[in-house]
């Protein structure tokens, strides 16, 4: 993990009651106090203050916002403050969400629905993948950041290091590419897919904005690695090595996987029984169906619609 101390970078200088506020603050964090209070009117540079504890302390800090809005005020004048070192900004990723419901009256069964912003997924697989590579980070939050994202272990667990020099066939690294969730799309080179030209795979990962990567092969080896437009796939940059995380917040390992898949059958076997007991044979056979369809889905795929619940 890269280590890397905070570098707080502004023109001001802590003055009048800021002294003494910081000082204070920067005291009982080593006391380990968990509770503090930090009290100012709107203009009296709370941030500021709170800035120069980051700094002073050099720990990685989470700065929880009690909406977007807020967060990303908070998240731009933290960018300005630490521009050398990781801000990232964790908020929900959602435009629109309709949750997935059941009318009585009319047998109507209404599916979950959401529209996802691309935007900000991207800064929130930005924001996990600086915290499992560097200790300079502050990530700027919503309460988004209190839902569960799956294992931490298992999401560490499944990247994968790609270095100059290294023996692997391109047909493997597809593969393992698919585990992750990337999808393969040689024609709409988007954030989250990959392609294969000739002897070169280019791979656009999540966490990045403008930038996707060029794995060059000579036979089974890793020749060449470059940093390119995924635009006009023009070279920018050539470099020794590259990390790939995987695309979404919930791949999980295989063996844990096909687990799941058995105790979730175990459980359906239960609930339809019951259901058919009961006398609801339409509901035993709506579970049935929609259950199964979701296994299907996970056993080809790794996931399914609605995995994150």
């Amino acid at each position: 993990m890269q280590e890397k101390p905070f570098s707080l970078k502004s023109n001001y200088k802590p003055a009048g009651d800021q002294i003494k506020a910081i000082a204070d603050l920067e005291q009982a964090l080593k006391k380990n106090e968990k509770n503090q209070v930090l009290l100012g009117v709107t203009g009296s540079g709370k941030t500021f203050t709170m800035a120069n504890l980051i700094a002073n302390s050099n720990r990685p800090s989470l700065i929880l916002a009690h909406n977007k809005t807020l967060a990303a005020q908070l998240y731009g004048e933290m960018k300005e403050f630490f521009p050398d070192n990781s801000v990232e900004y964790f908020v929900s990723y959602y435009d629109y969400y309709q949750p997935e419901a059941y009318i009585p009256r009319s047998d109507t069964y209404i599916e979950k629905d959401a529209s996802i912003n691309e935007q900000i997924e991207m800064l929130r697989n930005s924001a996990t993948r600086a915290l499992l590579e560097r200790q300079d980070v502050i990530v700027v939050a919503s309460v988004s950041c209190i839902y569960g994202l799956g294992s931490p272990e298992h999401y560490a667990a499944m990247t994968f290091k790609l270095e100059v020099g290294v023996k692997i066939k391109l047909n493997d690294l597809a593969r393992n590419l698919i585990k992750l969730q990337y999808e393969r799309n040689d024609l709409n080179f988007i954030r989250g897919k990959f392609r294969i030209r000739g002897d070169s795979l280019d791979i656009y990962p999540v966490h990045l904005e403008s930038t996707a990567w060029r794995i060059s092969f000579f036979g089974d080896e890793i020749e060449e690695i470059f940093e390119i437009d995924p635009l006009t796939g023009a070279k920018k940059t050539r470099i020794n090595n590259c990390v790939i995380f995987a695309s979404n917040h919930y791949v999980t390992k295989e063996d844990i996987l096909k687990n799941a898949i058995t105790e979730i059958r175990k459980e359906l076997e239960l609930r339809v029984e019951y259901f058919k007991n009961q006398g609801q044979f339409l509901e035993a056979e709506r579970l049935k169906q929609k259950t199964n369809f979701d296994l299907e889905m996970i056993e080809i795929t790794g996931t399914c619609k609605g995995i994150e619940n």
